[in-house]
C-alpha cells in the first residue's frame, strides 16, 4: 500500500475510495490477483546512499520502539534503526522506551546505509557531544576530581563524575599499605570522595582513578619511572621503616623520598626472615626497587636484593665448585660492598 510504515489500511484508504493500482501477480490456481499501490509511486530508496551520506546529521520521528532499539522515519518510506547500543553514552542496559518515546522528533547521525537491503543504521548518541571526551578535556590526567561512590564491586569502586560519567578506582589504588580487600571496606556507597585521574580512554568509555595517590608522600604522576619517584628500577636504596604491618613494611627512601611497601614474602629469601615483627619503626635497611605501580610509586624487595647480590658474588668470586662455600663468597661480596661505602 505504501513505502512508509502502515499499521492499518485505514491509515491510507477508506471504504468507498477510488484508487489506482498496479497488477503485481495473477495466480490462476487460486484465482487471486495481487495489487499494489506503492508501485505507482517513486521508490524513496532510489539514491538513498547519496541522500543520506554516512556522518550526516538528520532530524526524524520515532515510529516504533522495540527491546533492541527504536525506528526513526527520515522521510515517508525510509526508516532507520537506532540500535540500543547507539542510543546513549551513559545510560547502559536500559529499555529504549526510557530514552525516547513514540512520535518524538530526534536528531540522529547516519552510521551505515544499505540500499539493497533497505536498511539505514542511525546513531542517537553521536548527535550530541561525547561526555567522555568532554571530561578528558576538562579533567586531564593528574587532575583531582570529586564524586560519589556509586557502586562497590569485588575489584574496585565506581565514582560518579561530571557529565554523568563514571570512573573506577581499582582496589589497589584505594590506599597504601593494606590489601585491596581491606581497602574496599574503607568506603561505602553514597560517600563523597576525592581522587586523581590516572588514565582516560574515551573510545573505551573508561576513566581510571586513584585515591591513594592523594596521600602524603605519594609520588607525582607523569615522567619516567625514575623521574616520578627519584629512584630507578633494580636500584639498591636505603629505606627507613615507617610502619610495621602484618603483611609487610611501609618504608620511605631517605627523609622525604618516595614511600612504598615491602610485602612479607619480600622481607628475605628464607622463610624465617619473612617475619615483619623482626623489624622496628625507624630502622634503616637496604632493598631493591623491583618496579612501579600505575601511579609510578616504587615497590621494594629485600629478597630480590639478596638474590641479586648472591648472583653477582658467584659471578665475581667463583662458584662453590672451586672449594669456596656460598657463605665465603657472599662474605667477600659484602666486604667489597662495605669497602666501597
Amino acid at each position: 500500500m505504501s513505502y512508509k510504515r502502515v499499521n492499518h489500511p485505514s491509515e491510507v484508504i477508506n471504504i468507498g475510495d477510488t484508487v489506482k493500482v498496479q497488477i503485481v501477480r495473477i495466480n490462476k490456481d487460486t484465482q487471486r490477483i495481487s495489487l499494489g499501490m506503492k508501485q505507482l509511486e517513486s521508490d524513496p530508496w532510489e539514491g538513498a546512499e547519496a541522500k543520506y551520506p554516512i556522518g550526516a546529521k538528520l532530524t526524524g520521528r520515532v515510529t516504533n520502539i522495540t527491546e533492541y532499539g527504536a525506528f526513526v522515519e527520515l522521510e515517508p518510506g525510509i526508516e532507520g534503526l537506532v540500535h540500543v547500543s547507539e542510543m546513549s553514552w551513559t545510560k547502559k542496559n536500559v529499555h529504549p522506551g526510557k530514552i525516547v518515546s513514540t512520535s518524538q522528533e530526534v536528531d540522529v547521525i547516519v552510521l551505515e546505509v544499505d540500499s539493497e537491503k533497505r536498511r539505514v543504521s542511525l546513531g542517537l548518541k553521536q548527535a550530541v557531544s561525547n561526555p567522555w571526551e568532554a571530561f578528558a578535556e576538562a579533567h586531564p590526567v593528574g587532575s583531582t576530581v570529586e564524586g560519589e561512590v556509586k557502586n562497590a564491586t569485588e575489584f574496585g569502586l565506581f565514582i560518579g563524575l561530571d557529565g554523568d560519567v563514571d570512573g573506577m578506582v581499582h582496589m589497589s589504588d584505594i590506599a597504601w599499605g593494606i590489601s585491596g580487600e581491606d581497602a574496599l571496606n574503607l568506603h561505602r556507597k553514597g560517600e563523597v570522595v576525592k581522587a586523581i585521574v590516572l588514565a582516560i580512554e574515551p573510545d573505551k568509555e573508561r576513566i581510571s582513578l586513584g585515591m591513594k595517590q592523594l596521600e602524603k608522600g605519594a609520588p607525582a604522576l607523569g615522567g619516567s619511572s625514575a623521574d616520578a619517584s627519584g629512584v630507578a628500577k633494580n636500584a639498591i636504596v636505603t629505606v627507613t621503616i615507617l610502619e610495621v604491618r602484618d603483611g609487610g613494611l611501609e618504608v620511605q627512601v631517605g627523609d622525604d623520598g618516595a614511600t612504598g611497601f615491602i610485602k612479607r614474602s619480600d622481607l628475605g629469601r628464607d622463610r624465617d626472615e619473612q617475619r615483619a615483627e623482626r623489624f622496628q619503626v625507624g630502622q634503616k635497611l637496604d632493598a631493591m626497587v623491583t618496579g612501579f605501580d600505575r601511579s609510578k610509586k616504587p615497590t621494594f624487595s629485600i629478597k630480590a636484593m639478596q638474590l641479586s647480590e648472591e648472583k653477582a658474588a658467584v659471578a665475581q668470586y667463583g662458584s662453590s665448585d672451586s672449594g669456596a662455600s656460598l657463605g665465603d663468597i657472599l662474605g667477600e661480596a659484602l666486604k667489597a660492598r662495605d669497602t666501597k661505602k
